[in-house]
């Protein structure tokens, strides 16, 4: 980087991007999956990668999230880390590289490639047992070592092909914190292994306005769902609850959110009018934040007409 830059520089320039949920269940979803591992591998084949990129060019994003995988254990990329420790045959991680594949069509495109990935090992997978921790430990050690790895599995093959992680469930957050390794620390390691200038979001849970992790995160996860912040705000005092207006950095991390177009995450119809995904997404912009929109995704990889209709808008 060039003397006085800010890893997050081409972020911050960048305004706007996309995030799809890329899942064999809904977004959230509380019961394990039921697709096979042949089903599965025949999903993901039908991916279009250069079909998206070229409808993500066409609205003028310029850089893309793609879920790996999120409770099911359905994994849209081959690890071998996992595969040993769950010992599930067939796997349920794809045959098909599919970022692998997104990279190369955006890159063509002169589109970032970002992934999202839980910070925790799969909570409703049917092998879930050798991520299960010991009683009483509330910090879930070992599983969370073991999750380490298979992160690290991923980061390394892709190297600087990715250009950053939004990185969800991190919470508890004091469990995180923790001075001991698994914390915030080894986490960000094994998310850097591959590219140290791989931009971090840690997600503590939706909240009103972004909030920092402080410490080890280069941007806010900024979740949101119902509330399109203005600003930020910070604890009462004497003087009563003092406004902060939006800035570029909150403790030192860019400030982003990430918000869905549709009802919910991954699903439903546009909920906003144009004027005010416009509207919103220029304040955030003019005041050097940056802002990620969710929409749906068909299992081929194609956005919905009416998304794309929306997100030109934008570009």
């Amino acid at each position: 980087m060039a003397q006085g830059a800010h890893l997050t520089d081409w972020f911050r320039d960048a305004r706007w991007g996309v995030l799809t949920h890329y899942l064999e269940s809904p977004a959230s979803h509380a019961l394990p999956g039921t697709t096979s591992a042949d089903d599965w591998n025949r999903r993901v084949d039908s991916f279009d990668a250069g079909a998206l990129a070229d409808q993500l060019a066409e609205v003028g994003a310029k850089y893309y999230f793609i879920t790996l995988g999120q409770n099911s254990g359905h994994y849209c990329s081959p690890n071998a880390a996992y595969d040993q420790i769950v010992g599930r045959v067939p796997s349920l991680c794809s045959k098909r590289d599919l970022p692998a594949d997104l990279y190369a069509a955006l890159s063509k495109k002169g589109i970032r490639l970002m992934l999202y990935i839980p910070a925790h090992p799969p909570e409703h997978a049917n092998d879930i047992a050798p991520f299960k921790g010991k009683a009483g430990d509330l910090r879930v050690t070992e599983p969370r070592r073991l999750w380490e790895s298979v992160i690290r599995e991923w980061s390394v093959r892709y190297g600087k092909r990715i250009a950053g992680w939004w990185v969800d469930g991190c919470w508890p957050k004091a469990s995180f914190e923790s001075t001991e390794a698994p914390n915030f620390e080894s986490l960000r390691a094994a998310l850097k292994a591959g590219n140290p200038d791989a931009l971090l979001g840690f997600n503590p849970g939706g909240c009103h306005v972004p909030v920092p992790v402080n410490g080890p995160e280069d941007y806010t996860a900024g979740e949101l769902t119902h509330n399109l912040p203005l600003g930020d705000w910070c604890a009462p005092t004497a003087q009563g609850w003092p406004y902060q207006p939006l800035q570029r950095f909150i403790n030192g991390a860019q400030y982003h959110v990430l918000n869905f177009l549709g009802e919910w995450w991954g699903q439903g119809q546009p909920r906003f009018p144009d004027e005010l995904v416009t509207g919103y997404t220029r304040y955030v912009n003019d005041h050097q934040g940056v802002v990620t929109w969710d929409v749906p995704i068909s299992n081929e990889g194609r956005l919905p007409e009416a998304f794309v209709r929306q997100l030109k808008r934008l570009g």
